[in-house]
């Protein structure tokens, strides 16, 4: 095929597409676990032979963007003859060897053969309930090393030749508290891979390899030639900017646009930590990505050349690029202040292009216990919705998934009723006043899910609890992220991090997630939208008249 043929490239092309959508949907059919298949905390992806992304199914962008990786750390480790053949499958969870995030993120990966010739990976990821460790739900903000946090599975082979090796089964059957539903997502992550495995070579049968690879490297060039084109019309210099974060620290970032690439530098930054909010250098790569993604092209698709003009530097030993043996169950808060701190960077330079702070943070809320009507154990493990920041002419999106969750949802109360120990009393926005601005920002939630068991537990991890999304152009920053425990007996507590906190029937357990922050002046906000806050109960009559100056 002449490469000039432009028409079966594209073909080629969005054929894989399909097939990364395809995948998706096999496996949020068939998974066994809510937070799979109602919540999506799952991705699907094709790389190429080398492991450089060729397409991506819907899911969670910072999910999609370890899938690349995952397969390369394969590659590294199963580099022998007869290492790799078809029919295999490999299972990698480890953020230290190629997993990218945390242990209960696990990737399935499968080779593509068209004959004897390798040709591409099909990938997933999804999220598990239990992987063993020191609690349930292997989530602690008490890990100190990650032997702590559950079972390593660094790209082990899990499928041989198409028959499943019995001695991983076993132990991975072993070294969760929720077995039945471990095999349900598992055999869902199997039946996805193997199934975009047939597709491709399908598509390789029916256009012929050459013409599949020719595609797949024609798309990555596309991919690179898009972010070329943006980064040509962003501002040009060096930015700087630090931020406090809730702990005390300080978390520093410069960004370099040269008009032809993007450098992100995070070298200055604090010692990797003793406790679980480490970050793998992969996993920093994702967040940059992510920005990166958001500041050119955020439209167009994405493919491994989308991101061969973006550099990122790291230094060893950092909370950034943790080394061995750190913890990282809650690597997700710092993934998203990366994503975050480099948009903020950047926000005042490109303010055509990037809203105010978002309440940036997974919000990742998970209670367990046992069921009181079967008594099962449940593990709810549930991201939340917040607030999206104020931009040039608009207001912020309210109840909405951060940058890293993207095409997620949140699960419906019917199913947290049915499926876990828990009434949820009520959802409503987040009345708290904040985001105010001549665009405001969006509003996060209220949610309230009331306790029906004795020892049941709570694991949070919330960050934006102490320092708000922030405000540009003039506008006031937003409201935290956090999290009131109101007992029966009418204590109350607030928590943003903690681990295995025990409950009681009758206890209230109360979500609340931030407001974006506000754009622009609140003086400049019109008499009208002000009202209009003020009728949808945004703000009170007394706020509009003390913040905009406007009387209802």
């Amino acid at each position: 095929m002449s490469r000039t043929d432009i028409f079966t490239l594209e073909i080629i092309q969005n054929s894989l597409q399909a097939i990364a959508d395809e995948m998706f949907a096999a496996m949020r059919k068939t998974a066994m676990s809510p937070i799979i298949y109602e919540v999506l905390d799952m991705g699907t992806g094709i790389t190429d032979a080398q492991g450089q992304m060729a397409s991506s199914g819907s899911g969670i962008p910072a999910f999609v963007g370890v899938l690349d990786k995952a397969v390369r750390c394969v590659l590294a480790q199963h580099s022998q003859p007869g290492d790799i053949e078809p029919g295999d499958i490999f299972i990698t969870n480890d953020p230290h060897n190629g997993g990218v995030t945390h242990l209960n993120d696990v990737v399935l990966t499968m080779p593509v053969f068209a004959g004897d010739r390798l040709v591409a990976w099909t990938a997933n990821i999804a999220h598990w309930n239990d992987v063993g460790g020191m609690v349930p739900g292997s989530l602690s903000t008490d890990a100190t090393d990650i032997f702590q946090e559950g079972l390593r599975l660094t790209g082990v082979k899990l499928i041989s030749g198409g028959k499943p090796v019995r001695p991983v089964m076993q132990i991975l059957r072993a070294n969760t508290r929720m077995p039945d539903f471990m095999e349900g997502d598992l055999w869902a992550g199997i039946a996805a891979v193997r199934g975009g495995a047939g597709r491709i070579v399908e598509l390789t049968r029916k256009y012929g390899v050459d013409a599949f690879v020719a595609a797949i490297g024609d798309f990555m060039d596309h991919g690179e030639r898009v972010s070329h084109h943006a980064l040509a019309d962003a501002p040009r210099g060096r930015f700087t900017m630090e931020e406090l974060q809730d702990d005390g620290q300080t978390f520093r970032v410069t960004v370099e646009l040269t008009g032809k690439e993007m450098i992100v530098d995070l070298c200055d930054n604090p010692a990797q930590a003793s406790g679980p909010t480490n970050l793998s250098r992969d996993g920093t790569i994702v967040a940059a990505q992510m920005a990166f993604k958001a500041v050119t092209a955020p439209q167009a698709a994405t493919n491994g050349g989308t991101f061969r003009p973006l550099k990122v530097l790291t230094k060893p030993g950092t909370l950034f690029d943790a080394r061995m043996p750190a913890a990282e169950g809650f690597y997700f808060e710092n993934l998203i202040r990366v994503y975050d701190l480099i948009l903020r960077c950047l926000a005042a330079h490109m303010p055509e292009r990037l809203p105010a702070g978002n309440f940036a943070s997974v919000c990742a809320t998970i209670i367990g216990g046992v069921h009181p009507d079967t008594g099962r154990v449940f593990t709810l493990v549930e991201p939340e919705i917040g607030g999206w920041g104020g931009e040039a002419g608009r207001d912020g999106n309210s109840a909405m998934y951060s940058g890293l969750h993207g095409e997620t949802y949140n699960c419906p109360a019917e199913i947290c009723e049915a499926r876990y120990g828990l009434y949820v009393d009520g959802m409503a926005l987040n009345d708290e006043p904040g985001g105010h601005g001549q665009y405001r920002g969006g509003r996060g939630i209220r949610i309230d899910y009331r306790v029906r068991a004795d020892d049941t537990f709570l694991t949070c991890g919330y960050t934006r609890s102490q320092v708000p999304p922030w405000g540009l152009a003039g506008g006031r920053d937003g409201t935290p992220n956090y999290i009131e425990v109101l007992r029966k007996d009418g204590r109350s507590e607030r928590h943003a991090m903690v681990s295995g906190l025990m409950l009681q029937q009758g206890d209230v357990i109360r979500v609340r997630t931030g407001a974006g922050g506000g754009y622009g002046d609140p003086a400049s906000r019109s008499p009208e939208a002000v009202r209009d806050d003020v009728r949808n109960g945004y703000l009170s009559a007394a706020q509009a008249r003390e913040i905009y100056g406007v009387t209802v």
